[in-house]
């Protein structure tokens, strides 16, 4: 019986994941989060459970029912990175028959193989790294051209041309089947990009989008905010990709020691996951003439809400206007828009000199 693997899905990066996996010969389940998702993980999961954990497992409960039999799950950082086992025990107490691969932060490249190739022994580990590479370099791929639209998608002449670029650029991107297809393809499609036309004013506004990974990342959990700001006419930045966070698990002391020095005079010693980073980044967003921050997380992450003390001296130090949210399977997306909403108000008043 050919292994059928399913992983929780987070943002558009499902073509260098599956690209990374292919050598394993498994089939590869790709189930896009919806509605269901989080009714399904909200019921089995524990209440005090993060909101990535609540989607996670409902991924995992649907990659499952559509006939999987391994499930791969990476975390660390906070708490997240004792959810696996949590999760594994929850699912075989709905009767499901898996086997459960975690990864882990501290994993190098090499234990990664490894790890993998447990999946399907008779793949050598040179080819299981191959494609680990050829998937990082999507990785690569995708965060470039997703964080040009990001920037510039509020501002196009003709509405949805980036859009409609990018996603065809994930369809074609996930076809490719070596390094020369894969830059190829990423050149073609970002020429594209930097075609369209775009009316941006000189005093635009400038807002930079911190906090928790997976709820920067994966748009269904933050209902689509990115989108949401810069349809209002505003150039969106975020700094925190799967390039950032390989980054970090890679070359982990060198990304810390660059985030901490962003964050002082705030903060003298990391605060765990994405914490420093979201200090780090809202300090350098200053000092590069950003007008606003937006601090997304989910509900009781205790990194980001260790974060949010300094990030409010910030604010109130230079005057930087920034507005929190918090989610859970309960938050209301009118009530996230309609903050939203007033937020913007906020920065094109003082973008006018009105406050």
């Amino acid at each position: 019986m050919k292994n059928k693997v399913c992983f929780a899905k987070m943002g558009n990066y499902f073509p260098a994941f599956k690209t990374a996996l292919k050598s394993l010969d498994a089939e590869i389940i790709n189930i896009p989060i919806t509605k269901r998702t989080i009714e399904l993980g909200s019921k089995y999961s524990p209440e005090a459970a993060c909101i990535p954990f609540k989607y996670n497992l409902g991924n995992f409960i649907e990659g499952l029912d559509a006939g999987a039999n391994i499930i791969i799950q990476a975390g660390g950082g906070c708490r997240f990175g004792y959810y696996g086992e949590v999760q594994k025990e929850i699912l075989k107490n709905l009767g499901y028959n898996f086997k459960f691969i975690k990864f882990v932060n501290s994993y190098n490249i090499f234990k990664l193989a490894k790890e993998l190739q447990k999946i399907n022994p008779e793949v050598s580990r040179i080819k299981i790294l191959h494609n680990l590479f050829l998937g990082y370099t999507i990785v690569k791929a995708i965060d470039k051209l997703e964080d040009y639209v990001r920037k510039n998608i509020g501002f196009e002449k003709e509405t949805g041309i980036l859009e409609k670029s990018f996603k065809k650029f994930l369809l074609d991107i996930e076809k490719a089947s070596n390094l020369v297809q894969i830059k190829k393809l990423e050149k073609r499609y970002f020429d594209d990009l930097k075609k369209v036309e775009l009316d941006k004013p000189k005093d635009l506004i400038k807002v930079v989008i911190v906090g928790e990974l997976y709820v920067c990342m994966e748009s269904f959990s933050n209902f689509d905010i990115e989108k949401s700001l810069a349809k209002k006419g505003v150039e969106v930045h975020r700094h925190c990709t799967v390039s950032s966070i390989l980054k970090d698990v890679f070359f982990k002391e060198s990304v810390r020691k660059k985030f901490q020095r962003l964050a002082k005079p705030y903060l003298k010693n990391h605060i765990g996951a994405h914490g420093t980073e979201s200090v780090g980044s809202v300090n350098r967003a200053i000092k590069e003439g950003f007008d606003g921050a937006i601090h997304i997380k989910p509900f009781a992450c205790m990194p980001e809400v260790n974060a949010m003390t300094m990030l409010q001296k910030i604010s109130n130090d230079y005057k930087f206007p920034i507005i929190y949210f918090s989610f859970d399977s309960q938050t209301s997306k009118t009530g996230v828009e309609t903050r939203l909403e007033a937020f913007y108000d906020l920065l094109v008043m003082k973008k006018k000199k009105y406050v």
